[in-house]
């Protein structure tokens, strides 16, 4: 190793596609293009900044935080270390990732070639984005992007990339409301002129947890909950919302008016639904034509239990968010690193949980992908049934994708 300068242990919460990286630090809040972000904490009002960054530091967090899945999926390495270090991070510094260890003043020796796993027996792929330019990064890596047939984004992270705030927008009216809903639909019409043929995109509805609210809201009021992580939001928000409702209607039409027939290769799938009872409720709430699919994610032990139920009910296809299920079933915050030791994603109650989910979807019919981190996979291929694709964030899979030497 070069250099003299300090060497600080960390953990990393997200790789990327370089081993060993090299940047200024950026202790501001305000974007700086390549450089190292050092922030305490990871959250929303951070998105310019991270989304600029060559990587990033903080002082907590754990590992499949939604920001942190957004670094993931951008291929932007996320450490944490300790907060009393934090201070130390100025000027140069180095990221050995592979040792999640940073050197500060340090020269960056070369850089190692990463390893990356193999495409057979994915099934047909779900890449999971942040933006359109993940489609493009997809769909740029040459025949096997025919491989993913599907790309997968939440609503609150288009809020995020156009400035949008929903709750601030549905406070306000009819006006506000229908101009959020072409606001969504018409960046959603960039993503769907961006597909390959084949192609379609899946809208994962808002999921804002009250916590999360708080920081994209400028007037709305927002309840403080005890326990945001289990309180209102997914399916349990959107059932109370009729200005959601037609804010998602506003979406819909903008996408007809733009589209035509290609509106359809936009899909809607439901957040964080505990059982068949919740996901009938909300389909008759939403109001959406009869032939529309919607389909539905399975995050919680309730969910589990009743996917044979939700699939009976018209689920149209079946999504498993292995980083939320994983929380739940053992009782350890994702985003809480004093238990990321406890957090453990190939544990054998949450892999009995995805068993019975793509069991009981397969005896069903019903499509089901599973989601997995790159490191996992391997995993998961050997110790579970098969199910009709993956879903992986776009930076691991698009290591999948590239030809091996490519340079990219």
């Amino acid at each position: 190793m070069n250099g003299n300068g300090r060497r600080i242990l960390g953990f990393l919460l997200a790789g990327g596609t370089e081993s060993v990286l090299q940047g200024t630090c950026n202790r501001t809040r305000s974007p700086r293009e390549g450089t190292i972000l050092v922030a305490p904490a990871l959250e929303a009002g951070l998105y310019d900044a991270i989304v600029a960054a060559r990587a990033v530091v903080c002082g907590s967090g754990g590992l499949t935080g939604h920001m942190q899945s957004l670094c993931r999926g951008r291929g932007i390495p996320v450490l944490r270390v300790d907060e009393a270090d934090l201070a130390d991070l100025v000027g140069e510094v180095t990221l050995y990732l592979e040792s999640a260890s940073i050197i500060v003043g340090a020269d960056a020796p070369a850089q190692l070639e990463a390893d990356v796993p193999t495409l057979d027996d994915l099934g047909s792929v779900c890449a999971v984005i942040a933006d359109l330019q993940d489609i493009d990064a997809i769909n740029s890596c040459g025949p096997n992007a025919g491989r993913v047939e599907s790309f997968f984004i939440r609503e609150e992270f288009l809020c995020l990339a156009l400035g949008l705030s929903p709750l601030d927008a549905m406070a306000d009216g009819p006006a506000g409301i229908t101009a959020y809903g072409q606001a969504v639909g018409e960046r959603l019409c960039g993503f769907v002129e961006a597909l390959l043929p084949g192609q379609r995109l899946v809208l994962r509805m808002l999921d804002l947890r009250s916590d999360h609210a708080a920081d994209v809201t400028a007037t709305a009021p927002v309840a403080v909950e005890p326990n945001p992580e289990m309180g209102m939001h997914g399916a349990r928000w959107l059932l109370g919302s009729a200005a959601y409702r037609d804010a998602l209607h506003s979406v819909l039409a903008t996408l007809r008016e733009r589209l035509g027939a290609d509106a359809d290769r936009v899909e809607l799938s439901v957040p964080f639904v505990s059982d068949e009872t919740e996901f009938t409720r909300l389909r008759a709430h939403l109001g959406l034509p009869a032939d529309a699919p919607l389909s539905a994610f399975i995050e919680t032990p309730s969910a589990v239990h009743a996917t044979a139920a939700m699939c009976a009910a018209g689920v149209s296809e079946l999504f498993v968010g292995i980083k939320d299920l994983v929380q739940f079933y053992l009782a350890a915050d994702r985003g809480n690193h004093l238990v990321a030791n406890s957090y453990r994603t190939r544990h054998p109650a949450v892999l009995d949980g995805v068993r019975r989910v793509v069991e009981s979807a397969r005896d069903a019919g019903t499509p089901v992908r599973v989601f997995s981190l790159a490191a996992d996979l391997d995993h998961y291929l050997k110790n579970l049934p098969t199910p009709d694709g993956y879903m992986m964030c776009t930076a691991e899979l698009q290591q999948m994708l590239l030809p091996p030497h490519s340079g990219n």
